[in-house]
């Protein structure tokens, strides 16, 4: 190839790639609106994004992979959890971590009702946004204190919804009262169970452990139950999860190793360890893992 040639070339292959990048740009800014769920920004998802802004969310959690890495990316925050879980989280994170064992440093904002409806407004309006599978939720695996170790502890009796516990705390357990949530409450017992519920079963999508993984569950769970194909005795999802807890082997998945000779793995004590009070919470936990 001579010297003109090779202008020509480098001419040609300039132009080609400029019309190209010209060409996905006009497409995508043509796409932006359908992609970004345009339609759906209230005044109510604006006024979330300036509480989002205003209490600097970003210093410590990441949207579409963009912020601080110091706390989970929330771009499919509302795709994992009910709006329930999410307006009592914020109104006191510390009900729902312990945070000397889970290393949770999320601050109480004192945000008002008005401003939390309107972040998790904002925050769902990002959920349905096309982001194209980016970024990818990280692969988290559910981790329990067991016994014998440093932070197993038994704790001094406590009080689950006001009522006083005959025994000392589960491992890693915290006193607890009526005037905490109730879905904080159950996501206590999940992890303070004995044995603890998330020692089996994960919350993060796809991350099966000895039992599956709990994310989306409620979804799962309605879904199952308008089918053919469940032959237990509950009527709606909150039923089908303290079916689930109390009598495992009521309905078994089918095609799921996770019970032999017709009894399920999962532990069969819950219905007499548990208070009723606590398998309420948990089934309010539960069904708010959309």
């Amino acid at each position: 190839m001579n010297k003109r040639q090779s202008r020509i070339f480098a001419i040609a292959c300039t132009a080609l790639g400029g019309a190209l990048f010209l060409g996905m740009t006009v497409d995508s800014h043509a796409q932006f609106d359908k992609l970004t769920n345009a339609e759906s920004i209230t005044p109510e998802v604006t006024l979330g994004n300036k509480v989002w802004h205003d209490n600097n969310c970003i210093n410590c959690h990441t949207l579409f992979g963009e912020g601080a890495y110091y706390a989970p990316d929330l771009t499919k925050v509302t795709k994992l959890r009910g709006d329930a879980y999410l307006k009592a989280y914020l109104h006191d994170p510390s009900k729902f971590y312990d945070e000397q064992k889970h290393r949770r440093l999320m601050p109480t904002q004192d945000l008002s009702d008005t401003d939390i409806s309107a972040l998790v407004a904002f925050l769902g309006w990002v959920s349905n946004v096309d982001n194209q599978g980016w970024p990818p939720r990280p692969i988290l695996v559910s981790g329990a204190t067991f016994p014998g170790s440093a932070l197993a502890k038994p704790q001094q009796a406590g009080t689950v919804a006001g009522i006083a516990a005959a025994t000392p705390l589960p491992p890693g357990a915290r006193p607890t009262t009526a005037a905490d949530d109730p879905i904080a409450i159950g996501e206590n017992v999940f992890r303070s169970a004995s044995p603890a519920c998330v020692a089996c079963h994960s919350i993060s999508p796809g991350v099966n452990l000895a039992g599956p993984s709990l994310a989306g569950v409620s979804a799962r769970a309605q879904a199952l139950l308008t089918s053919q194909e469940y032959t237990g005795k509950a009527k709606d999802v909150k039923s089908y999860l303290r079916e689930s807890i109390v009598e495992p082997s009521a309905y078994r998945v089918s095609g799921q190793m996770y019970s032999a000779n017709g009894v399920s793995f999962m532990p069969g004590n819950f219905g007499r360890d548990l208070k009723p009070e606590q398998i309420d919470a948990l089934v309010a936990y539960l069904s708010s893992l959309k």
